[in-house]
């Protein structure tokens, strides 16, 4: 039989310890669990990266989670009793953040962490609240970069032509993928017979490493027809590619993109790459991952309907694509404007 354990209460006065003691008795009635120590915010959030979040979350959650975790918060507030950090020391965190000079958006990353951490701290009955979610930041507004015409797309691909990466640039135009999708494209993914191209899969650097897994959501597997300047483009890559080093881990794997010498393609080489050739075409500065939403932007031109252009793109929600096809540019509303103004000037002939 287990011995008892002596809970000790304490208040500033005797009713206040009474109350304490019955809240205890009353959540032990009720089979929940209470703290076995004092916990510091640093402590548990050791334990929630190590035992919570790095089983359920991807590589790269988990590897922002631990940047946040290691540069920001312990740092900052580990130091605290978890049952005892307040809102106001969360606060006052926060906005000492963003007065540091942070980003809204890093701000707010750094926030969810916390909450994500503390969340779990209340299932687990450790603390009564969420003091991060309690705390209030100003919204961050994402800075919207315009889409390429359709024109400045083939004059990139044109200038383009030349580099090793030229398929890859041309299958982010065509379908979206995004760039860890297509440096994750293995040739067992590309049927020629068939004209099908298969996503399944992608490259991405986790804790200072590449690796390959699958694709973020289910939503993201997705087959697509393999056609014209994407099926050219492959078929001259494949004519050409020479993996080196036959012992490579990497070319065993028969990645579409890799270097001379058969290893996968650092991510951060393919966006330096890109911002070089549209540099030199004089092109406007976007992001590599504006090329998703030049995408995007085309299909909407073009009139395909959203749920095609979702499939296409692979994303989870059509709301996400239909985010992009409401986000009208200066030229959709000079037309919409156009035709008001014709439409409502019929009458004054």
């Amino acid at each position: 039989m287990r011995p008892r354990c002596a809970t000790h209460v304490y208040g500033r006065t005797r009713e206040e310890a009474h109350a304490k003691l019955v809240q205890l008795q009353d959540r032990s009635a009720r089979g929940i669990p209470r703290p076995d120590r004092a916990w510091r915010v640093g402590e548990y959030l050791d334990y929630w990266l190590t035992e919570v979040a790095k089983p359920a979350v991807r590589p790269t959650t988990y590897a922002k989670y631990e940047v946040m975790v290691r540069l920001y918060l312990r740092p900052a507030l580990g130091h605290h009793r978890l049952d005892r950090l307040s809102v106001v020391a969360v606060q006052d965190y926060l906005n000492g953040r963003v007065r540091a000079g942070d980003s809204l958006a890093k701000v707010h990353v750094i926030r969810a962490v916390l909450a994500a951490a503390l969340t779990r701290a209340m299932r687990e009955d450790l603390v009564p609240r969420n003091v991060a979610r309690l705390a209030v930041l100003p919204p961050a507004v994402a800075a919207r970069q315009q889409p390429w015409s359709a024109d400045e797309a083939r004059r990139f691909l044109s200038r383009a032509r030349s580099d090793p990466l030229y398929a890859a640039f041309v299958l982010m135009l065509v379908y979206g993928l995004r760039r860890g999708e297509v440096l994750g494209l293995a040739w067992s993914e590309v049927d020629f017979g068939n004209a099908r191209l298969y996503i399944r899969q992608q490259l991405f650097r986790a804790g200072g490493l590449l690796q390959l897994g699958p694709v973020k959501t289910a939503a993201g597997r997705r087959e697509l027809p393999l056609l014209g300047i994407a099926r050219d483009a492959l078929m001259a890559h494949s004519a050409m590619q020479v993996i080196g080093g036959p012992y490579s881990a990497w070319a065993r794997r028969e990645l579409v993109f890799t270097t001379g010498t058969g290893y996968p393609v650092e991510p951060r080489n393919l966006a330096r790459s890109f911002h070089r050739i549209a540099k030199a075409e004089g092109l406007p500065p976007i992001r590599l991952h504006g090329l998703r939403h030049t995408t995007a932007t085309l299909l909407k031109t073009l009139g395909v309907p959203a749920r095609d252009a979702m499939g296409i793109l692979g994303h989870s929600r059509v709301a996400v694509t239909l985010e992009i096809y409401t986000d009208a540019d200066d030229p959709s509303r000079k037309e919409a404007i156009g035709r008001i103004s014709r439409l409502l000037d019929r009458g004054d002939g």
